[in-house]
């Protein structure tokens, strides 16, 4: 992976942010990718506003959550520029949920439990046409 690379992770379960952490614990320490988190749709809104949204290669949110879903997180952030790929991820495979993400211009959909080494491969990609 390029030095560097900002993927926002949305999820309002708290345990994910260990789980990514200990997944991405390499790349992490090599300096390779920062892994930013928000716990909410508003939240991530908000981090996306301070980072700045061209610096983030990607953001990975969850469906379900309280508030603001994560469905309407990818709708507000594919609303206004500058564009920033989304991948929806769900435990849920619901053709409905799918469809609507589609909808709002999803770049991706991924199912819990998440496949991490896919997962890399994906945000390699986001980070190799982010240039």
């Amino acid at each position: 992976m390029k030095p560097n690379i900002k993927v926002l992770v949305v999820d309002d379960e708290h345990d994910v942010e260990l789980l990514f952490r200990q997944r991405f614990r390499r790349e992490i320490r090599k300096g390779e990718i920062e892994l930013l988190f928000a716990f909410s749709g508003e939240e991530a809104l908000s981090v996306l506003e301070r980072q700045g949204k061209t610096d983030v290669v990607l953001v990975l949110s969850d469906i379900n959550m309280p508030g603001m879903t994560g469905l309407e997180l990818l709708c507000r952030i594919k609303a206004e520029p500058p564009p920033v790929p989304v991948c929806m991820m769900t435990a849920y495979g619901n053709d409905t949920y799918q469809r609507r993400a589609h909808e709002c211009d999803c770049d991706g959909y991924l199912t819990k439990p998440i496949d991490f080494p896919a997962l890399k491969d994906r945000i390699r990609s986001f980070a190799d046409s982010h240039v």
